[in-house]
């Protein structure tokens, strides 16, 4: 599995989870449950993980949605 995208915005995660599957891309959202040791004021990020076979036409479709990766 390869970091694609992390971000602290939940509408970034659900727009870019939807992108993906519309490209048949599976992803998955790491992090989500660090919600309990936060206590839900968003300030960790989340991350969208994709398939290491997948990670170069993922970051693709990130970049023609204008989606930043978030990422250094």
């Amino acid at each position: 599995m390869k970091e694609l995208l992390r971000t602290n915005d939940l509408t970034v995660i659900a727009f870019a989870t939807a992108l993906l599957d519309g490209e048949g891309i599976t992803c998955f959202t790491f992090d989500v449950n660090m919600s309990v040791l936060e206590g839900s004021i968003g300030i960790m990020p989340r991350r969208l993980m994709v398939a290491d076979k997948d990670l170069f036409i993922a970051e693709a479709v990130m970049r023609d949605a204008d989606i930043d990766l978030g990422r250094e």
